[in-house]
């Protein structure tokens, strides 16, 4: 579970409920059921125009990936990459088929595949990128998803916003509803506001982040399968590994994989 997914989810409603009750208003008083139908209903029905069926459908699943946390596991890579590399330089290239079955990652273990099967090093990294780029791909379709139900939400919000006016200059002759009326009106632009800037692009800028770790650690896996491809040493290896590695991860990692 994340937890800064779900402290930013209370907290936000936390400072939503207190901003109504500072202000003298209560909780019933945003509350209302026609403005949730117009603003989510409606932004929601939008995105079965501009999306497949399959994506309008399954976002709710993607969206819950928000509150998941995801360990790629970096540190261990490096660790298990530079063994890979002093096992190939001891006892050659095809020893590593002994292990593949045992790895974790089918990314790694396809592309290890490919240098056991004498695959040029070209090949294997065109091969690598490319169901690399075709994941990022299908991930940025969601999030490109999300973020266009994020910009549809305000608009059906002043929608609402217009709906209600125009009911309320209809009955312009009872002047004791002109300030509830107008109220209603209004809380669709709120919804849509919060539709937009605390639930929904939030979730996709959670989720570009989740991508942009996945897509380093897919990186970090062609790096190494190319130099162990290559037959580079096992501490330049390493070297080119850590890299990709933030400083306090680095320095835990970089004592172990670079003795002597």
């Amino acid at each position: 579970m994340d937890i800064a997914t779900i402290i930013g989810f209370v907290g936000g409603a936390t400072v939503i409920c207190l901003g109504v009750f500072t202000s003298g208003g209560s909780l019933m008083g945003i509350i209302d059921i026609p403005s949730v139908l117009v603003t989510a209903g409606g932004s929601y029905a939008a995105l079965f125009i501009v999306a497949p069926m399959s994506q309008a459908v399954g976002l709710f699943g993607v969206m819950g990936r928000a509150f998941k946390t995801f360990d790629y596991g970096e540190k261990n890579l490096v660790q298990q990459m530079v063994a890979l590399s002093e096992k190939a330089r001891r006892e050659g290239i095809l020893a590593l088929e002994e292990g593949l079955d045992e790895l974790e990652s089918p990314f790694m273990k396809s592309g290890l595949r490919l240098v056991v099967d004498g695959t040029d090093g070209e090949v294997i990294r065109k091969i690598m990128e490319n169901e690399m780029n075709k994941i990022e791909a299908r991930h940025m379709s969601w999030v490109n998803v999300i973020n266009q139900w994020g910009g549809f939400a305000p608009g059906f919000g002043m929608m609402g916003t217009v709906i209600g006016l125009i009911g309320m200059l209809n009955n312009l002759e009872d002047k004791s509803s002109l300030g509830p009326n107008m109220a209603v009106a209004l809380i669709t632009t709120l919804y849509g506001s919060m539709m937009a800037n605390w639930l929904l692009t939030p979730i996709g800028q959670k989720l570009l982040a989740q991508n942009a770790a996945e897509v380093s650690s897919m990186e970090m896996i062609i790096e190494g399968v190319l130099s162990i491809q290559s037959g580079d040493n096992p501490r330049i290896l390493a070297m080119k590994l850590l890299t990709y590695l933030d400083p306090k991860a680095r320095k835990v990692v970089e004592a172990d994989v670079l003795k002597d």
